[in-house]
């Protein structure tokens, strides 16, 4: 089970896929915090009880990117659906995601995640990493980042800007520093500590100290090029009785501490397109 989970959710930071938070958001999904913390904790301690265990901090890091992410070009799965909010939007404005559909959501912490952004956490937030061990600094590493979500990944192929993605890249960036870095999470120490000449675990991962509502991107909206904004405002606007029967499931009281948390690794301000200013208009 557990390798299954990583198979699925960890293995889609490569692809153009997007996702979609904004349909079925009433539905009762078990949430998946536990799980996938499991997950993570366990491929940690697997790596730290190998025969040759990696010893140095650019060596673990790379580890557990292999051990959860997989090759970047080279990613094993990601489950696709065709229901969505962009269903029926022609490929002009919808481009990647009109052929090969959108990437699944999961409950964690609470939060509607698409399973692009466990992928973007675990494999973008270790390429930030590398970097920065290589000297890099932190305005160049993030404009990089930037750059793959306008060009490559993002607003070129599919026609959306993921600023949740942006979010997730930076949280990963975040999770390996934490591996070696005490208070990288307010008030925590380090994943590991070195023991000797070697590393262990002295306390447990968990994504509640990274997942937050900006990782969802109906609470965080994306982007969207002229010609699918106007498609994607009118398929949310469908959604506002939804939203006026179960408002809190579709807006977020921390959208100020967010924004300006996150304002600097280049979002683009699309929150016209949350629901509360769309559907209370």
């Amino acid at each position: 089970m557990i390798f299954f989970v990583l198979l699925l959710v960890f293995s889609s930071g490569a692809s153009a896929y997007e996702s979609d938070q904004y349909t079925n958001r009433t539905q009762d999904i078990s949430d998946s915090l536990d799980l996938l913390d499991g997950a993570v904790n366990k491929a940690i301690q697997d790596i730290l009880a190998r025969k040759n265990a990696p010893r140095t901090k650019s060596s673990i890091a790379n580890a557990i990117y292999f051990e959860i992410g997989g090759l970047y070009w080279a990613d094993k799965i990601e489950r696709t659906r065709r229901d969505s909010v962009y269903q029926g939007m022609p490929f002009w404005a919808s481009r990647v995601s009109f052929i090969f559909g959108v990437g699944r959501s999961f409950r964690v912490n609470g939060v509607m995640v698409g399973s692009d952004k466990f992928g973007h956490f675990v494999s973008q937030g270790y390429k930030y990493y590398r970097r920065e061990l290589r000297g890099e600094p932190r305005e160049k590493l993030l404009r990089k980042g930037w750059f793959a979500e306008r060009w490559i990944y993002g607003e070129l192929t599919t026609g959306l800007f993921s600023n949740a993605d942006l979010v997730a890249n930076y949280e990963g960036w975040r999770f390996y520093q934490s591996l070696f870095e005490d208070n990288v999470v307010e008030g925590k120490t380090a994943i590991l500590m070195l023991d000797g000449d070697t590393y262990a675990q002295q306390r447990p991962f968990s994504f509640a100290d990274h997942i937050n509502d900006y990782w969802d991107e109906a609470l965080n909206p994306s982007y969207a090029v002229p010609s699918l904004n106007k498609r994607l405002r009118k398929a949310i606007k469908a959604l506002c009785p939804e939203y006026h029967e179960s408002p809190d499931f579709y807006t977020t009281s921390d959208d100020t501490l967010l924004w300006a948390r996150y304002e600097n690794l280049g979002l683009k301000d699309s929150r016209q397109n949350q629901f509360v200013a769309i559907c209370d208009q």
